[in-house]
């Protein structure tokens, strides 16, 4: 902490959480041990974001396209989450951690669903860090829903703070600073809207191998980068 200047923390991160796998398959392991591994490092890093004064933290958990892996990983990944909520909402709600959902969970198995549901009724009304959790969302199927929604209300001409109201992200601000785990250079369909202008940080590092220390290694990245939004000083 000592190196980041406390006074430009980014009010929002988002983080593209990748490299479960390939963690997984370089240590012959099955691809769910390396998302088990990626849940710990989760824990860490919403500790982390919490400290250091992050607002919202925004996290890439699973895509709309996400699927078309193995039924196996697929199935993994809900466990999972069912169990991320049962071991951390209790220190998440004493922390006033807000937890949010930015997707479509209706497709999600039954306990995946009571879990979330848990997790937004325990935590609904606390005030500290918003923990925004991406799964099952796509950025593209967000935009079109914002649209269509626009034009079922009568809208004929829509101008973008007409589509920012009707994202799942209505009310917060836009990332700051998106962090991409693993080393691959893409957005993969992640809020693409809201990230018009956020800074880009591409780490090496699998997010299991995804350390607090890394963590602030991309903020003070971040806080190194000259924002100037399409203007010049």
């Amino acid at each position: 902490m000592s190196t980041l200047d406390m006074t430009r923390i980014p009010e929002h991160v988002g983080i593209i959480m990748d490299g479960n796998g390939r963690w997984a398959k370089e240590r012959g392991m099955a691809r769910v041990q390396g998302h088990s591994a990626g849940m710990k490092a989760l824990k860490e890093i919403v500790k982390r974001a919490d400290t250091l004064g992050v607002k919202y933290l925004t996290v890439y958990a699973f895509s709309t396209e996400n699927w078309v892996r193995p039924a196996d990983e697929v199935s993994g990944i809900f466990k999972l989450l069912v169990l991320y909520v049962a071991q951390e909402l209790k220190e998440l709600d004493d922390n006033n951690v807000k937890v949010n959902i930015l997707g479509d969970v209706s497709p999600l198995p039954e306990d995946a669903k009571n879990s979330i549901e848990k997790a937004l009724r325990t935590t609904g009304n606390n005030t500290g860090l918003v923990f925004n959790i991406a799964i099952n969302y796509g950025a593209r199927a967000e935009i079109a829903s914002a649209v269509n929604a626009l034009i079922a209300e009568g809208r004929r001409e829509i101008v973008p703070d007409d589509i920012s109201s009707r994202l799942y992200t209505a009310g917060m601000p836009d990332p700051d600073l998106i962090i991409r785990t693993g080393g691959e250079y893409r957005l993969s369909n992640f809020l693409l809207w809201q990230a018009a202008y956020s800074e880009l940080v591409i780490r090496p590092e699998y997010w299991p191998d995804f350390t607090p220390e890394v963590f602030e290694e991309a903020i003070s990245e971040y806080q190194g980068r000259d924002r100037r939004f399409g203007g010049v000083k």
